[in-house]
């Protein structure tokens, strides 16, 4: 019996086992992927595979280990990336959840198209050139978008337009309205 049969002998004998292992050790989806991901392995290790039935039933076990391991590697890797950013954002400076409440209100009464150009823009600084690639649109289209979305944003902070919610009495951290913080300019190309 040549190589490949062997394996898929070994593996069809071994298979239910082998899950049986990682299960005892791992969530049942993580199970399965480790299962698949130890046939894998063991497929392109096929020349290390012993002769004998026992023996690469155990061969298959050591591949298994050999998985099991670096996938508990990565979770840790993964709960120390996780543990370290969270202490980033404990650190920094984050403004109060009702900061800036009736803006966030008006950016989502918004149409959606309007809101993301609004955020992209606003929230994560990117110039209107910038915003057109992840919109898939033109810059020419992307300008006009934000216009109409700052022209609209306008209507629904202005306290004095029927309909809309008034704004907070409470000052920002720089004591400018909504308002006056989109006229703002934010540089050039945007």
């Amino acid at each position: 019996m040549n190589e490949p049969d062997r394996l898929t002998a070994a593996l069809t004998e071994s298979g239910s086992d082998l899950l049986a292992y990682f299960l005892r050790r791992v969530e049942r989806d993580d199970a399965a992927d480790l299962l698949g991901e130890t046939m894998v392995t063991a497929w392109r290790r096929v020349g290390g595979l012993p002769v004998e039935a026992e023996s690469a039933r155990m061969w298959l076990f050591g591949v298994a280990r050999g998985v099991l391991r670096n996938y508990a590697r990565g979770k840790r890797r993964q709960r120390a990336l996780a543990h370290r950013l969270r202490d980033r954002l404990h650190q920094e400076v984050v403004p109060p959840a009702d900061q800036g409440v009736d803006v966030r209100d008006a950016i989502e009464r918004l149409p959606s198209d309007l809101a993301e150009i609004i955020r992209l823009v606003h929230w994560e600084q990117l110039s209107l050139v910038e915003c057109s690639a992840p919109l898939g649109i033109p810059a020419s289209t992307a300008r006009g978008r934000y216009q109409r979305a700052r022209q609209r944003l306008r209507v629904l902070l202005d306290p004095q337009t029927p309909g809309t919610r008034a704004r907070d009495d409470r000052p920002s951290a720089d004591d400018s309205t909504p308002s006056e913080l989109l006229a703002r300019p934010k540089g050039s190309g945007r």
